[in-house]
């Protein structure tokens, strides 16, 4: 069924050089070696988490499966980075195709020191368990991962090889964009229409369907049933209801069901063929492919949809990029009667993905202890904030940007010279609020984020007395430790997962003509499909799921 992730907002930059540049020189480490663990802003001698050490200077060789450029060989913070750690970082960045780059460094067994995780890698042995390593020498980020623990190790083998980059959360969860699950307007009908908030399917349409009216050349109501993007058709109903994004199962008290052949599924797509036979819907919305769908949004001529923010954020762009901002769109959460609002989440954290150390690395305590020392509050304000005075401000307490600095936040070509981006990206890191209140990221400072924002977004805000998207949406609560339900791995060949693509054929096939058919003949469609999908062995699915839950809660529970 529909299952998909959440993307970071945090951009990849391109182009690529094709090797690996030393940011600055100094002799590979040995296996003596040891990495002082001191802030950026420390002076004078060194002094380690662990005891007195003197630093020694060590090369870190890293291959970053992102495509980056290569930052400038004086970037001041790499070059602060290794006058207070003594390390200097050899990065080599993806080139092409990363199936091919793997499958050349496992074949020659050619690996640097560290490496972003990877299935493929860790099948064929390539990382060294992390967790003794974490356990003896990084207590930083033993502290960091205390909650996630289980979380985090390989479900086959147990083991930690991979540090996840993101959504293990400190202090208070906090959240500005908002790229998940809604249903969207454009911002300059909303304000036409004097800034209503819709709260149901019969809200919702009818501001589209009173925009329609006014603009009748643009497009009322636009979705998605293109290859593995299918969720814009076939999620809504889990969210209506009040439920979180399981996939294509809704769990209730720790048990999964499907929700394809419930009634909550059903009304829904009575409410889209109700909605097309008053023209409403685009006509060619359930033919049309991504790059179609993508280039409707970018013309500024759909008033709404329902979707996943990351997944039409291109088309956004471009409207962006144009000055057309009231085009662009705020998200609603729409709900059935009775239901209690899910939309947002927390993200959920990657397994395996991050930075790990290799089987050939010299010295792994060195490497370990490294970026241990990253994980204190100074770095990380050095790291995501920068340096006070030149790259953020503080005034009664709070951490802002002027408009100068803001722009050099936006320049490549400076945030080259004095950034650590492509480093910074799969590091383990601090999200939520440090001790003192202020957010980790300034893209999640509240005021920081809404003074950054063009005057028509503000204006948006100011109507809904909001100051960021996600306040549009209930801050979510803590994730159950299960979810979600649609990362879980559906063996190949297996009955589970030959009944998931049944499922997911069913509705590519059946949901369209649910939708097109007339009023009349949509009863008639709709007992069609089900039938269909009760011979789907569905038991087979949700037995899986069931099962994989409670794997879950078992093993992921903190001990």
């Amino acid at each position: 069924m529909a299952l998909l992730m959440k993307r970071t907002t945090l951009r990849l930059i391109v182009p690529v050089l094709t090797f690996g540049v030393i940011l600055s020189g100094c002799s590979d480490a040995g296996s003596g070696s040891t990495v002082s663990s001191i802030s950026p802003t420390t002076t004078g001698s060194a002094v380690a988490t662990q005891g007195t050490e003197a630093i020694k200077p060590m090369t870190i060789s890293m291959f970053i499966a992102n495509s980056y450029q290569q930052p400038t060989a004086d970037n001041r913070i790499y070059k602060m980075i290794k006058d207070k750690t003594g390390v200097s970082l050899k990065m080599e960045f993806l080139v092409g195709d990363l199936t091919q780059k793997l499958g050349v460094m496992i074949a020659g067994g050619d690996y640097p020191d560290v490496i972003t995780g990877d299935d493929k890698l860790i099948a064929a042995g390539a990382f060294v368990p992390l967790e003794d390593l974490i356990e003896k020498y990084a207590p930083n980020l033993k502290k960091h991962y205390a909650d996630v623990w289980n979380q985090i190790k390989d479900p086959a083998s147990g083991h930690i090889y991979a540090l996840p980059g993101y959504n293990a959360f400190t202090g208070t969860f906090t959240e500005t964009t908002y790229e998940g699950p809604g249903f969207w307007l454009q911002k300059d009908i909303l304000k036409e229409q004097g800034w209503p908030t819709p709260k149901t399917l019969e809200d919702y349409f009818a501001i589209i369907e009173k925009a329609k009216q006014q603009h009748p050349d643009r497009i009322g109501f636009e979705t998605l049933n293109f290859d593995w993007r299918t969720f814009p058709l076939q999620n809504p109903p889990e969210h209506l209801a009040g439920h979180p994004n399981d996939g294509g199962v809704i769990v209730d008290n720790g048990k999964a069901s499907i929700f394809a052949d419930k009634d909550i599924a059903k009304n829904y797509y009575k409410k889209l063929n109700e909605i097309n036979s008053k023209g409403l819907l685009d006509k060619e919305a359930l033919v049309q492919n991504y790059d179609q769908y993508l280039a409707k949004i970018a013309s500024g001529r759909v008033i709404g949809m329902f979707d996943q923010h990351w997944n039409f954020s291109d088309g956004e762009k471009s409207l962006i990029s144009q000055g057309n901002f009231g085009s662009t769109y705020v998200g609603f959460p729409l709900l059935y009667p009775g239901a209690t609002e899910y939309y947002r989440d927390r993200p959920a954290l990657t397994i395996n993905r991050g930075y790990g150390i290799s089987v050939k690395a010299k010295d792994p305590v060195a490497i370990i202890k490294f970026l241990d020392s990253l994980m204190t509050e100074d770095w990380q304000k050095t790291l995501q904030w920068g340096v006070q005075g030149q790259d953020y401000q503080v005034k009664d307490g709070k951490y802002y940007r002027t408009p100068e600095q803001r722009d050099q936040q936006n320049d490549n070509t400076w945030k080259l010279a004095n950034k650590a981006e492509a480093f910074f990206f799969n590091l383990p890191k601090m999200q939520g609020t440090y001790m003192d209140g202020n957010a980790t990221d300034p893209n999640t400072q509240p005021q920081e984020f809404y003074d950054s924002l063009k005057p028509v977004d503000q204006e948006v805000l100011k109507a809904y007395n909001h100051k960021t998207w996600a306040e549009f949406f209930k801050t979510p609560v803590d994730n159950p430790v299960y979810y979600p339900a649609w990362s879980i791995d559906l063996i190949d060949g297996s009955p589970a997962k030959v009944a998931q693509t049944k499922m997911n054929d069913l509705a590519v096939k059946y949901l369209p003509k649910a939708v097109l058919a007339s009023e009349a003949d949509f009863e008639k469609v709709w007992k069609e499909y089900t039938d269909q999908l009760s011979k789907a062995n569905v038991k087979a699915y949700e037995d899986r799921i069931n099962d994989q839950i409670q794997w879950r809660i078992k093993n992921w529970s903190s001990k």
